[in-house]
């Protein structure tokens, strides 16, 4: 069962930084795809950091912002942010997405991350 955990988030000013964790399995980050998404109140979910074969992929409203790493010896995926913006404000999730499927099935709680102007 793939279990995902996010944490970090909070109350940041404009320009800041924040750190998101998202702990997992070590199983889940061997061999799922992982995903960073966002949804902001009234919009629909968005894709901010996803990994694929190819390397992973940023939407360009975080390009240049946002980083993912991991670390391996504690189970755990991250979502560096930095130079935040008010219109990063959201609801941010962990998710995974088993070698061969198309979408991301597996999902954490979220962490709220809210920017201040």
């Amino acid at each position: 069962q793939v279990q995902l955990v996010e944490s970090g988030g909070g109350l940041v000013q404009a320009g800041g930084s924040l750190r998101l964790s998202c702990a997992t399995s070590a199983y889940t980050l061997s061999n799922y795809f992982m995903g960073w998404f966002r949804q902001a109140p009234g919009k629909e979910r968005e894709g901010v950091a996803l990994e694929r074969l190819d390397g992973t992929y940023y939407a360009d409203s975080v390009k240049g912002r946002f980083t993912t790493s991991q670390d391996n010896a504690k189970n755990t995926l991250y979502l560096e942010m930095n130079s935040l913006k008010p219109e990063d404000t959201g609801m941010y999730y962990c998710a995974a997405r088993r070698l061969g499927d198309a979408d991301f099935n597996y999902w954490g709680q979220g962490t709220q991350v809210t920017v201040s102007s």
